[in-house]
């Protein structure tokens, strides 16, 4: 496996060079969070000779990705997401898979030979005169000349507290929790939520032999063909990123009408909003991964909103009432960072960093954030130009 130079096991308890009873000594830089992110950060710092810490809770790199469904695939080509430093093979394919996603991110961290301790979970995070002292699982103190937090977007499930949903008979359970079609074989599910993630699980369990498919809407969503005549909707993504909204939503409104259908007879209408308005609000386009087809062919109906719970019945925003077997909340993450950082003033109102990248907040010069904004153009793409800028910025200091 990947990086076992530098892990210390499930307990995290094999000591690397300045780890030293509770305390550290020459000063390192910690990176929080073993996923691309922190990887990408810690392998840009290694290249300016910046000695860098990756702290992961589990016990192996890339935990998150290895617990995504099993159908998953990038919706960014495997060129744009490969991180600084190491390529993403051929074989691969464009459109690259969960598993193989983890056995790059292994691969990053051995050909860097990044120093990574697995089994820590930081709680908290505060300054210490010049320096940064981290509190983690037991009983661990560590003290660092930077900290740079990389713990990721979809840190924590976020599940709404719908009335009655305590007391619902059928089953209920996040997205985070789904990972493939065949528990609900001839079963009626509702899936709640049409971003990415809950518009491929609706298609994945069609696909896989589920009885029903409905699919819970409450803003219709933008829906973009992941590659039009070869050219990744990615592609188009960067390019638009500084031009105005103005523009983008009326080329994107064009392009929407002549490439894609309308499935407003099948109750999913175009949306009113344009595209880039959508983006600068936090919404990001559901690339096509089979919806426009299931929907079109009846195979996923979408339905109004969830609104509550009536014992066995699930109730809509338009008042009609179904029965469904299985309840899948594709609902979103939070980021929960408040327990760790949240003393500090960093977060806004919506619980996210103030700054990212190459910059600090003001009142905490020394802390660094990576990871926490949904980039139209690419996560993965922006994690690496994050990680050189959060490189370059250490580097000076």
């Amino acid at each position: 496996m990947a990086g076992e130079k530098g892990r210390g096991g499930n307990s995290g308890t094999r000591r690397r060079p300045g780890l030293t009873g509770d305390r550290t000594d020459h000063r390192p830089v910690y990176v929080i969070g073993g996923g691309p992110g922190g990887l990408a950060v810690a392998a840009a710092l290694r290249g300016r000779g910046v000695r860098a810490v990756i702290l992961e809770r589990s016990d192996a790199v890339g935990d998150s990705w290895r617990r995504h469904y099993d159908r998953l695939r990038l919706h960014t080509t495997r060129r744009l997401s490969a991180l600084p430093g190491l390529a993403m093979p051929r074989s691969f394919g464009r459109w690259v898979s969960r598993d193989d996603m983890v056995r790059y991110l292994e691969k990053y961290a051995e050909f860097h030979e990044l120093e990574i301790v697995t089994g820590v979970e930081v709680t908290r995070v505060e300054t210490a005169g010049a320096d940064w002292l981290l509190h983690a699982t037991g009983g661990r103190r560590m003290t660092g000349r930077a900290v740079v937090v990389a713990t990721g977007y979809n840190h924590t499930p976020r599940l709404p507290d719908w009335p009655g949903g305590d007391a619902y008979t059928g089953e209920l359970l996040h997205a985070a929790e789904y990972r493939s079609p065949a528990p609900y074989r001839d079963r009626d599910v509702l899936v709640v939520g049409v971003g990415n993630t809950g518009a491929e699980i609706a298609v994945d369990l069609t696909e896989g032999g589920a009885a029903r498919v409905r699919l819970a809407v409450r803003t219709p969503p933008h829906i973009v063909r992941r590659s039009t005549a070869g050219w990744p909707a990615q592609r188009s993504a960067v390019l638009v990123r500084r031009l105005p909204t103005r523009l983008v939503d009326g080329v994107s409104r064009i392009q929407a009408r002549l490439l894609l259908p309308d499935l407003s007879a099948h109750g999913l209408p175009r949306p009113r909003k344009g595209l880039y308005s959508r983006v600068r609000e936090g919404a990001i386009p559901v690339q096509d991964a089979g919806l426009i087809d299931a929907v079109r062919r009846g195979r996923v109906e979408p339905v109004a909103a969830l609104e509550s719970f009536d014992a066995d019945t699930a109730v809509l925003a338009d008042g009609s009432r179904i029965t469904p077997d299985t309840v899948i909340a594709a609902t979103g993450y939070r980021r929960a960072l408040e327990g760790m950082i949240g003393h500090l003033g960093v977060l806004d109102a919506r619980g996210r960093p103030v700054v990212h990248g190459g910059r600090t907040p003001k009142q905490a010069p020394g802390l660094y954030f990576t990871g926490f904004t949904n980039p139209i153009s690419g996560t993965l793409r922006e994690l690496g130009r994050d990680a050189h800028r959060i490189a370059k910025a250490l580097a000076r200091g």
